[in-house]
C-alpha cells in the first residue's frame, strides 16, 4: 500500500532518525565519562599526603599476620606493606594513596590521628615474648628481612620526601600502648643508611658529666620529651606516661637499657636531640634506585 510519502521524504526521515541516534549516543558517552579534566597546569605549591613513615612488628607469624591485616574483625587493622621473614617477600596490602589502619590513637610533634598522614610497614616478627619463668625477651629480626625493610624505606622516603624526624616507630606515637618495633630494631643502621639523623656522639659525651653531677627533675625530662615529639604529660611527676615515653626513647637511642628511669646518659641524649646541631645525618639523603617489591 502506498503510504503517501515520496521517496525523498522517506530518505530525509531516515537521515533525521539516524542523526538523532548519533546525538543520543554522544550524549550518553559524555555523561558516562564525567567531567572533562584539563591537566595543562600543575601547581608548585604541594607535597605528598604521606608525611610520616611508621614501622611496626606484627607479633605473629606470616599466616596470622596476613589474616589480621587483610580480613575483617572486631578491631580491623591494616598496613600499606607487610615484610615477610621466611622467605623474605614484601607484600603491598593497601595502596599508598589510601589510608591504612595501622597507627590507631597516635600523636607525634603536634600531629594526631596519624593513619590519615602516614605509610605503615608491618614486619613479621614475634615481638615481645614472655617465657615460662616470667622473663621477657624480644625476637630478633633476620638480616635479609632488615635489608628488605631498609630498601623499602628508602623507596618510600624518596617518593614522598618524608623528613628524617618523621620516620618513627609505633612506640613513638603511642608510648606504653605499643612497644614495636622494639629494642632490637636497628635504628642506628637507618641512621648509617642516611634515612634518619642520629645524636652527635661527641656532644653526648661532653654533656654527660654535667648530668652525672646533677640530674634534672621530672619537669625537665617531660619538656625535653615533648619538644622532641612525644605526647607526654607536663605534671612535674614521674607518672606512667612520662616513663612510657622515656622507655620508647631509650629503645631507639639506648636499646641496651630501657627501664624508663632517668640517668645521666639519657639526659645527655635528650639534651642533644633537642639542640640545633645535635642531630646529624651521616650522609646526604638522595633518591634511591627503584625498589622492586615482590607482591
Amino acid at each position: 500500500m502506498d503510504s503517501g510519502i515520496s521517496s525523498p521524504m522517506r530518505g530525509l526521515r531516515r537521515c533525521a532518525t539516524r542523526c538523532i541516534g548519533i546525538v543520543a549516543v554522544l550524549l550518553l558517552n559524555a555523561c558516562a565519562s564525567g567531567v572533562r579534566i584539563d591537566t595543562s597546569y600543575t601547581s608548585e605549591n604541594q607535597d605528598s599526603r604521606a608525611l610520616f613513615l611508621v614501622l611496626h612488628y606484627t607479633v605473629g607469624n606470616f599466616e596470622s599476620s596476613l589474616k589480621t591485616l587483610t580480613k575483617p574483625s572486631n578491631r580491623a587493622v591494616s598496613s600499606h606493606y607487610l615484610v615477610r621473614d621466611e622467605p623474605v617477600i614484601t607484600y603491598r596490602l593497601v595502596d599508598e594513596n589510601r589510608r591504612a589502619w595501622h597507627a590507631g590513637p597516635s600523636y607525634w610533634k603536634g600531629f594526631t590521628n596519624l593513619n590519615a598522614s602516614s605509610i605503615g610497614i608491618e614486619i613479621v616478627n614475634a615481638g615481645r615474648v614472655t617465657s615460662v619463668d616470667g622473663s621477657v625477651r624480644y625476637s630478633p629480626f633476620g638480616p635479609k628481612q632488615l635489608d628488605e625493610v631498609i630498601a623499602l624505606c628508602k623507596e618510600i622516603v624518596a617518593r614522598h620526601q618524608i623528613k628524617p624526624d618523621r620516620i618513627i616507630g609505633h612506640s613513638d606515637i603511642a608510648p606504653g600502648r605499643k612497644q614495636d618495633p622494639g629494642p632490637l630494631f636497628p635504628w642506628k643502621r637507618l641512621a648509617d643508611e642516611g634515612l634518619i639523623a642520629w645524636p652527635d656522639a661527641v656532644m653526648v659525651a661532653a654533656k654527660r658529666p654535667l648530668y652525672e653531677f646533677q640530674l634534672p627533675d621530672a619537669q625537665w625530662f617531660q619538656e625535653k620529651l615533648a619538644n622532641y615529639g612525644y605526647n607526654t604529660s607536663r605534671s612535674g611527676e614521674w607518672d606512667a606516661l612520662t616513663r612510657d615515653s622515656l622507655v620508647s626513647f631509650q629503645m631507639k637511642y639506648r636499646p641496651g637499657k630501657y627501664d624508663g628511669r632517668p640517668d645521666a646518659e639519657i639526659a645527655a641524649l635528650l639534651d642533644v636531640v633537642n639542640s640545633e646541631q645535635g642531630m646529624v645525618l651521616s650522609k646526604p639523603r638522595a633518591d634511591s634506585q627503584p625498589y622492586t617489591a615482590r607482591w
